[in-house]
């Protein structure tokens, strides 16, 4: 039985990062997502396992830390809300691009700009398509509860390192800022320098001796046809997530005559619209993607075979409706509700919704 607490999914990651052995955490605080750093920072990790977090003066300074610690090999961490994660972009580009692992929790809030401080979904364009320059995908997780925001800070860092590549984990306002009972692991313990060698000495920065080469970290290569090759290294690696990481989950689907599609907290909230309906004698079900890249395109594709139509419930203007319809392919009629600028939907607007748009429409 393990250690139980009462937890902010902010805090939950916070400690998550802690247990999960890293050796850094640089960030900046912002609103919804500040208790983060704020809870790394009264912890004191440092006295716990020797993990460094540091508060940078800047949102592009805490990426170009990460990107520096993730080159020597270490496990380092990031987190911000919407615009400080805009501002990040570039370093998360650079990072793919020379194959750089760490994990970025973004807690979305309203925007466009500065927007609001209340929840949103509004960033799933920015964190699937590469919201930096550049081909390039980060592999995203989408969290629903308080218990999943610490685990996946573990997950998200053995994905980063199976893969040499930054994984985003995308919550919200109401996921970062809910509390709820957390089962606690036990420590992992920190690598050492020599450990590190052992483990990613082929490519870390991790200096030059007598006995090893020094390895250079750059995502730069100015001849083109080296550079095609390294992009077509990268889709290698994109394609491979696709084939072994999917991960989702289904609930009332196997006689379910209309679907609702959700992650995060629209999927919690969906989830009740599904007890709701049924009670009303509406045949629904929910699948809640998981990974949001890759995307469980097969589950959705095969249930589109079976379903009258389908509802992408989310908190923003309609963005993942883009690959439910992709899913779908014209099987059944797709279509899109949510809230924007940090209004939250209630299970009966869904139902409401999906009588108007899908059964009605």
């Amino acid at each position: 039985m393990g250690e139980f607490k009462l937890m902010k999914g902010n805090e939950a990651f916070a400690e998550g990062v802690i247990r999960a052995g890293a050796d850094g955490y640089f960030g900046y605080p912002i609103t919804p997502q500040s208790e983060v750093i704020e809870y790394l920072m009264a912890e004191k990790p440092h006295e716990r396992t020797g993990m460094v977090v540091l508060q940078a003066e800047s949102e592009i300074a805490a990426i170009n830390m990460v990107y520096g610690g993730a080159g020597a090999g270490k496990k380092v961490a990031t987190s911000s809300s919407s615009p400080g994660i805009s501002l990040k972009q570039e370093g998360i580009s650079y990072m793919a691009g020379a194959e750089l692992p760490a994990i970025i929790l973004n807690v979305v809030r309203g925007g466009p700009g500065l927007g609001t401080i209340q929840p949103s979904q509004a960033d799933y364009f920015q964190s699937t398509k590469g919201g930096g320059h550049g081909d390039y995908k980060l592999l995203v997780l989408a969290p629903a509860s308080v218990q999943e925001m610490y685990d996946f800070a573990n997950l998200g860092f053995e994905l980063a390192f199976k893969y040499r590549n930054p994984v985003l984990i995308l919550s919200d306002g109401v996921i970062g800022q809910m509390m709820e009972k957390v089962v606690l692991t036990d420590q992992v313990t920190r690598l050492t320098d020599e450990e590190i060698y052992q483990k990613h000495g082929s490519w870390a920065t991790v200096g030059r001796t007598n006995g090893r080469e020094r390895n250079i970290i750059t995502s730069l290569d100015l001849v083109a046809e080296k550079m095609e090759k390294h992009n077509e290294h990268l889709l290698s690696k994109y394609i491979q997530m696709e084939k072994d990481e999917i991960r989702f989950e289904e609930f009332e689907t196997k006689d379910a005559e209309y679907l609702l599609v959700a992650y995060g907290s629209s999927a919690r909230i969906s989830q009740k619209a599904v007890q709701i309906a049924r009670k009303k004698g509406l045949k629904v079900g929910l699948v809640r993607p998981i990974t949001l890249f890759p995307y469980p395109k097969e589950v959705i594709s095969e249930l589109s075979k079976k379903v009258k139509g389908i509802l992408s419930v989310e908190m923003s203007q309609g963005q993942m409706v883009e690959d439910v319809m992709l899913a779908a392919n014209g099987r059944t009629k797709v279509a899109h509700f949510g809230h924007v600028g940090g209004v939250i939907p209630t299970p009966e607007e869904i139902i409401n919704a999906l009588e108007q748009k899908i059964i009605g429409g």
